[in-house]
């Protein structure tokens, strides 16, 4: 996994609600676009998911994430 990726999911491990990806763009200091492209692969590995609302992207953890890992 990249550290990109890794970064993102760390963040939104510490989100309480569903994050922009320019919320985590700006967290994890990457542009806004590579972290559109590292969101997306989160979405399509089944470790995120999102909802477009209005202009924005909001993204959150998939419950149980974690068992990907193990």
């Amino acid at each position: 996994m990249s550290n990109t990726k890794q970064k993102i999911l760390d963040y939104l491990k510490k989100a309480d609600w569903p994050s922009t990806t320019e919320d985590i763009a700006t967290d994890v200091k990457v542009s806004w676009n590579t972290a559109q492209v590292a969101l997306l692969k989160l979405v399509h590995e089944g470790l995120v998911r999102y909802k477009k609302v209005g202009r924005q992207n909001q993204f959150w953890l998939v419950k149980n994430y974690d068992k990907h890992f193990k």
